[in-house]
């Protein structure tokens, strides 16, 4: 009879440190098809007679209200659908990092703070296009690593800030026709976005609190 050395408990990973989604071929066709709906989207309206982007935000006009769910769908052409393609693949994929059902969640923060701000704050006219949700998911990849306390997160937006830093000052009143109210509030979202994450993981990492032990009857 022999004994054997006791293995190490391993401490268990954070999932919310991970820096690939979980299942990473479902993340790519998720993002790959939320991608290709918006070239179709943009082929419809360039077929049909009507102006699709008329369904865009207009700023403090009950009748523009439809645009907060709308005007990310819709582009300004082709032109304006390709600047934006690159960067919603890419940080759309990262940042389902904490899986699929998370990233809807951070996708609705940004969507609806960057639509909700453009709307309140907006230049007259309407404002169409995916911009402000790239600015979310952006801002959410670069702060999440600082909550999270992620070398590893914080490494990736070393990288997304390297390359694409320069987006950033898309949060700035600048090039005429621009909504950087629209980029502003994005990003603003992909914050609150990474935060609420945030709690929510540490949350549910915390330990359950043992129940009392019931009384004993008096003798």
């Amino acid at each position: 009879m022999s004994t054997l050395p006791a293995k190490p408990i391993e401490k268990p990973r954070n999932p919310a440190n991970r820096i690939l989604p979980p299942n990473p071929v479902a993340a790519a066709i998720v993002i790959a098809s939320f991608t290709a709906l918006l070239f179709l989207i943009e082929a419809i309206d360039a077929i049909l007679p009507a102006n699709l982007d008329n369904l865009g935000i207009q700023p403090r006009t009950l009748g523009g209200l439809d645009g907060i769910l709308l005007a990310p769908l819709l582009h300004a052409g082709w032109s304006h659908l390709f600047a934006n393609a690159l960067a919603i693949l890419v940080f759309g994929f990262l940042a389902m990092s904490g899986g699929i059902g998370p990233w809807v969640a951070v996708t609705a923060t940004v969507w609806l703070t960057s639509g909700i701000g453009v709307w309140l704050t907006g230049a007259d006219g309407v404002t169409v296009g995916a911009s402000g949700i790239a600015f979310g998911w952006l801002a959410f990849l670069l702060v999440r690593g600082v909550f999270n306390r992620s070398f590893g997160q914080l490494a990736v937006a070393a990288v997304l800030f390297v390359y694409w830093g320069s987006m950033l000052f898309g949060v700035l009143p600048g090039e005429p026709g621009i909504s950087w109210q629209g980029h502003l509030f994005g990003a603003l979202g992909g914050i609150l976005a990474a935060w609420l994450v945030t709690l929510a993981n540490r949350r549910s990492r915390q330990p359950a609190t043992p129940a009392a032990p019931a009384a004993s009857p008096a003798p």
